[in-house]
């Protein structure tokens, strides 16, 4: 069960920490006579007050002198019992009775009324302790009018007596020590309670605060952890799209050439099964290290660099696809990173241009090599006999995702007759960390339109 109820101070409020009772409602309250309590708590206040009262009213009783004592008594225990599910309302009490007590009498000569005044010192913690921020200033008002109030009384009580009898040092100086020294004695016995339930609330206070920052920091710690393990299932899925559907086209490709020079020319359709051999087994390989990375196991083939895009490229001739590639610059000094994304992003653009392009004609790629950036452009001519398709995009959105990781950019749309994909990013990332919002299995209305052919 967890409440919160706003003090007369905007800045305090009440709490409840589940399972732990210390922490238990020890702001204050508005708009209620009563605290939100346990009933437990109810109860052991009560049953403490009632203990208290009848021990002093068993161990008082020869000092009984007027029926008036028991309802100081009964008042003040009714407050005790109050103390903490209605701070304030006890406090009220507490001054109702000590009214009454003056005004009858009850205050000098009375054995069995003044063990029940340290009530009152209870009641003034609780009104620091629990109290809203009006209680909380009454309570500290009330420790010390009531600390002036009952130094005067017992003066002039004590100087009319002495008037009337010869003293040593004189009427006046000995009621004005003895005032002073009461005002001293009740002013501890109410004041030092009420900085006490200050400071244990100060102390509660700081006990909420740092669970509330443990509580933030652990739910920190899995929006982290979800977070990377979002990225790496995103990075998974990425590697394992670029890894099948490049194959999977060289393959098919591969296959259907076969199938129709199997008959006009075996050696073409051995060199094609050839082909499909290497690739699916280079596509195995890839896989198991996938795989191998999601059992947080070693990965045991080496990932593809720059230098692999020539065989890369030569695999594309070989299902048809003029690939023609202009280096500038020298890749082989960029971090692993950094060349697994490069040569990605050219293997999926270049089975784009497979699937998408117009047969026949030369796909250029340029990949610039400078000591800050790398820059990748690929640009192909669309096909226009009805064959390009939008496609579902997958591709594209990894692509952008890997320039995104590198704290790069990419833009791929048409351009005139052709489609193109330009990639700028560093050289030398500084953080393989993906913004959180490019989690999304579908992609923006801005990346629809450049990923559209």
């Amino acid at each position: 069960m967890t409440r919160s109820s706003s003090a007369d101070s905007g800045s305090d409020r009440e709490h409840v920490i589940p399972g732990n009772d210390a922490l238990v409602r020890v702001a204050p309250y508005r708009g209620r006579v009563f605290r939100p309590m346990l009933r437990a708590q109810v109860v052991t206040d009560v049953v403490i007050a009632g203990a208290l009262g009848v021990l002093l009213v068993v161990a008082s009783a020869r000092g009984i002198e007027s029926p008036t004592a028991y309802v100081v008594v009964l008042g003040l225990t009714v407050a005790l019992a109050l103390r903490r599910l209605s701070p304030g309302l006890a406090l009220t009490i507490a001054w109702v009775v000590a009214v009454f007590q003056m005004a009858t009498d009850q205050v000098v000569g009375t054995d069995f009324v003044l063990p029940a005044d340290l009530f009152i010192a209870g009641i003034v913690y609780t009104t620091a302790a629990y109290g809203s921020r009006r209680v909380r200033l009454a309570g500290l008002v009330s420790a010390i009018a009531g600390a002036v109030i009952a130094a005067a009384y017992i003066g002039l009580t004590d100087f009319a007596t002495r008037s009337t009898a010869p003293t040593m040092y004189g009427a006046g100086p000995e009621s004005l020590t003895l005032t002073a020294g009461v005002f001293a004695v009740v002013l501890a016995v109410l004041l030092l309670p009420w900085l006490s339930g200050v400071v244990a609330r100060t102390r509660q206070t700081a006990r909420m605060s740092r669970e509330a920052q443990l509580l933030a920091e652990r739910d920190a710690a899995r929006a982290d952890q979800a977070v990377a393990v979002e990225q790496e299932r995103v990075r998974i899925a990425r590697d394992m799209h670029d890894i099948v559907a490049h194959s999977l086209a060289v393959v098919i490709a591969q296959a259907d050439g076969a199938r129709y020079a199997l008959r006009a020319d075996p050696a073409i359709a051995d060199q094609a099964l050839g082909t499909i051999s290497g690739t699916a087994r280079r596509a195995l390989g890839d896989v198991r290290e996938l795989l191998g990375a999601l059992r947080h196991e070693q990965g045991t083939t080496p990932t593809p660099d720059v230098d692999d895009i020539e065989r890369l490229a030569g695999e594309m001739r070989d299902v048809g696809l003029d690939v023609r590639i202009e280096r500038r610059g020298d890749g082989s000094t960029l971090p692993t990173s950094t060349q697994l994304a490069v040569y990605r992003i050219v293997q999926e653009s270049l089975t784009n241009a497979y699937k998408h392009g117009e047969r026949g004609t030369p796909v250029h790629t340029t990949l610039t090599y400078r000591p800050d950036t790398v820059e990748i452009d690929v640009v192909n001519r669309r096909a226009d006999d009805g064959r390009s398709g939008p496609g579902t995009g997958h591709g594209l959105v990894g692509m952008r995702e890997r320039a995104t990781m590198s704290g790069g950019s990419m833009t791929a749309g048409p351009r005139g007759d052709d489609f193109a994909v330009a990639v700028r990013m560093p050289a030398h990332p500084a953080s393989g960390q993906m913004p959180r919002g490019l989690f999304s299995s579908t992609t923006t209305p801005t990346d629809r339109e450049h990923t559209a052919r």
